[in-house]
């Protein structure tokens, strides 16, 4: 009788630990760890609801830390028992480091300007009369004292200055054009807003390229026919872009902006738009009658900040968080739609 061999080792993926755990931690949300492991079902699940809100993607994080993420096979990944222990320690170490960080600047904005007490100085007291019998002398009139100066009050900070301080400036450019073509983007800003028309039958499509022609993973703008809109660049990027690649078949007209000059935000409109917000915390409340994709988000410049407020298809009646300003918030639409903050 052939006895059963135990020796038999363990089967191991060609896929890469290494390479699966940047994915699941740097582009998660997108399912790139899910589709370079083969299971796209699942990636497509997870890239459509933003690696469910963050929360999809931050368990596939832990699955690849801890060694239970397989392959489609259900092979364990090639290279985990040598490198799990530095990859729990950098993503140990990037956590602790955005703690501290987010605590030093909550302190900072929280320390405001004390005003110092001007330091009152005692008078010498009067010297006692030497001589009782000599007359006093009467006192010299003080001169009067003279209003203090006042200091200069410090100018505060406007939703315009934070968008040049966190994003950039640069003067406006207007490009027009026929059919396909690439308009280069303004330099002295990572991000800023293109308001684009296009008369035409056919696909209008408008795609952020970096330096060597490569896409920055921003869709601007993929419809049919006529368009009119206003849409950002720069916000959720894979890289710096450089160029704007245009498809078209009809004439097309372009205004590239620094963010700061966006409108305040508005309380309805129609199709894609952008604006700066300086309130405070609050409810939103949205709506949209289109038939499309209908996409809210509020940048407010913090790291790891995900600003995803709603993502529908169609019509869409909700009420959604939203963030303290200064920030900027972007729309995407294909019909009416309102904003009421709350």
């Amino acid at each position: 009788m052939t006895e059963a061999r135990t020796d038999i080792p363990e089967l191991h993926s060609d896929k890469s630990f290494i390479v699966t755990w940047l994915f699941a931690w740097l582009l998660g949300i997108f399912g790139a760890d899910r589709f370079y492991l083969g299971k796209v079902g699942t990636g497509i699940l997870k890239l459509i609801t933003f690696g469910g809100l963050g929360v999809w993607a931050l368990i596939d994080v832990i699955l690849v830390l801890a060694g239970a993420q397989k392959d489609k096979h259900g092979r364990t990944l090639m290279g985990y028992k040598e490198h799990k222990k530095i990859a729990w320690i950098v993503t140990g170490a990037v956590i602790v480091l955005s703690i501290v960080m987010g605590a030093v600047n909550g302190a900072n904005g929280a320390t405001g300007n004390v005003a110092t007490a001007p330091v009152v100085q005692d008078q010498p007291a009067a010297d006692p009369v030497k001589d009782d019998a000599a007359p006093a002398e009467a006192p010299a009139e003080a001169p009067p004292a003279e209003a203090p100066a006042e200091a200069p009050k410090a100018e505060t900070p406007t939703v315009n200055s934070w968008a040049d301080d966190t994003f950039g400036t640069f003067a406006p450019v207007t490009e027009t054009g026929t059919g396909d073509n690439i308009v280069s983007l303004p330099a002295g800003a990572t991000a800023g807003i293109v308001t684009a028309t296009h008369t035409g039958s056919s696909n209008f499509s408008m795609s952020i390229l970096d330096a060597s022609n490569a896409s920055t993973g921003e869709l601007l703008v993929n419809t049919i026919g006529d368009y009119s809109g206003t849409t950002i660049y720069g916000i959720n990027a894979f890289g710096e872009g450089k160029t704007i690649q245009i498809t078209a078949d009809g004439a097309w007209k372009l205004n590239i902006a620094p963010i700061s000059s966006a409108p305040a935000l508005a309380s309805s409109g129609a199709g894609d738009a952008v604006y700066l917000y300086d309130g405070d915390a609050a409810k939103l409340a949205a709506s949209h009658d289109g038939d499309g994709n209908f996409v809210v988000m509020e940048e407010t410049g913090e790291a790891f900040s995900m600003g995803l407020l709603v993502n529908e298809i169609g019509a869409y009646s909700g009420t959604v968080p939203l963030s303290a300003g200064p920030s900027v918030i972007a729309v995407q639409a294909d019909g009416n739609w309102t904003l009421d903050v709350k």
